[in-house]
């Protein structure tokens, strides 16, 4: 009874996670254990710092997944994780100029997967950042019509943005503050006004629950963090979102990603 049950239980619930693996060829083995003990349906891959003839398509195979890359030597680079097969794959933001591989869109099992990697912005007021900006503008656009077309829309990724002073472990020291300035967060709401939800405030969360540390003074020990990845729902997908995730325990690893995955359950129509 206990296997049929949890038969039942894998069909009605499909996972989708993310995680910004800061080098896939330092964290490919990493990657493959946590499949083992974490079978997400989709997983959202950002910096996998390869290009697609060195992304690895046999590994993954093996281990029960397609995969589909956009890829780059040594920065950015997003990929898609399916168990089913992923369908209308389409690479970048359609019509903006961006030579930066940092986005990736398919169709699987019926939804509509978008995998971002923002642009971090380096400072406020740099040339990076202004792009930062520029690339959030192009980034609702795109969204705006994606929505219009797929009811069904999931944004998966590393927005490189905390979005509410709580998401910082010192909101004072990180107010305006590059990831942090009321520009960058603007631009994060801006989503949030077509219709997209924060997944993880749909539900009651634990204080101090951050994505990201510097790999530099004791952050992650001291739990000085960020909560700058996200997946963002569409109102149809949201209304069938149980709790989400922050799973730190692969941030404990020896030679880590300073980024943990976040993982979003959605019921099925059925039980929805």
């Amino acid at each position: 009874m206990y296997a049929a049950n949890s038969c039942l239980l894998r069909r009605l619930v499909m996972k989708i996670a993310t995680w910004n693996v800061n080098s896939l060829r330092v964290r490919l083995p990493q990657l493959l254990d946590w499949l083992k003990t974490q079978p997400v349906d989709i997983l959202g891959l950002q910096e996998t710092k390869l290009v697609d003839a060195d992304f690895p398509y046999a590994e993954l195979r093996d281990a029960g997944y397609h995969a589909v890359h956009n890829g780059q030597k040594t920065y950015n680079g997003v990929a898609l994780l399916a168990r089913q097969p992923p369908e209308n794959v389409v690479r970048d933001i359609p019509g903006f100029a961006c030579e930066q591989k940092r986005v990736i869109a398919a169709t699987i099992a019926g939804i509509r997967i978008i995998n971002v990697y923002v642009v971090n912005g380096q400072a406020v007021g740099s040339d990076k950042y202004a792009h930062k900006l520029r690339f959030l503008d192009a980034l609702r656009a795109y969204l705006a019509e994606e929505l219009q077309r797929h009811p069904l829309l999931a944004v998966t990724g590393d927005f490189n943005i905390a979005p509410a002073p709580e998401d910082t472990h010192d909101p004072q020291l990180w107010e305006g503050q590059i990831l942090c300035s009321e520009p960058e967060r603007s631009g994060l709401r801006a989503l949030f006004d077509l219709g997209l939800k924060d997944s993880f405030r749909l539900f009651e969360q634990p204080p101090k629950s951050f994505t990201w540390w510097d790999y530099r003074q004791g952050a992650f020990r001291r739990n000085m963090g960020l909560r700058i990845d996200h997946i963002l729902l569409s109102p149809a997908l949201a209304a069938r979102c149980r709790p989400s995730r922050i799973d730190v325990a692969l941030r404990k690893h020896e030679r880590p990603s300073d980024h943990a995955p976040l993982i979003v359950e959605l019921d099925s129509p059925a039980t929805a």
